[in-house]
């Protein structure tokens, strides 16, 4: 079949880039090095930025926060910053009776030490519960509790 006389035959669509209207005679997208310039980018402008303007350098504030990691009390001294006085200490050790030294007395009356060997763990400090406090301000700390 022929076209009917008088109407033009059309031919191929336009290409992408004819249709968005990019210079289609340029055949590189980057710019190409000129005769002198090395073509390792050296020498070469880059395109200008066309977006949002340069942000305006503000002066930043910064603040140094220092977060004391939680202290573990055992039946040692133990070196640290004070909380109360924020002095760095040692700290003083004081022993009181707790559950495991009236467990150890029960427990040995239960075995017939009646007469008085069963007062003997109000004797023995590994025992009992350890307070930990400061020497310098008296103030308590922390514990540590047998049981």
């Amino acid at each position: 079949m022929s076209a009917p006389s008088g109407v033009p035959v059309p031919s191929a669509p336009p290409s992408y880039e004819e249709t968005i209207g990019i210079n289609v005679s340029y055949p590189h997208a980057y710019p190409v090095p000129e005769h002198g310039q090395k073509p390792d980018g050296k020498g070469m402008n880059p395109p200008p930025y066309m977006g949002q303007p340069a942000p305006v350098n503000n002066p930043v504030t910064v603040q140094t926060v220092y977060v004391q990691q939680p202290v573990v009390f055992y039946d040692r001294p133990v070196q640290m910053c004070c909380p109360s006085c924020n002095q760095m200490i040692m700290t003083h050790l004081s022993y009181d009776s707790g559950a495991l030294t009236w467990l150890s007395c029960g427990g040995l009356c239960l075995l017939g030490c009646i007469v008085g060997c069963c007062l003997i763990p109000f004797c023995i400090d590994a025992l009992k519960d350890v307070d930990h406090s400061c020497p310098k301000c008296g103030a308590l700390i922390g514990s540590y509790k047998r049981l």
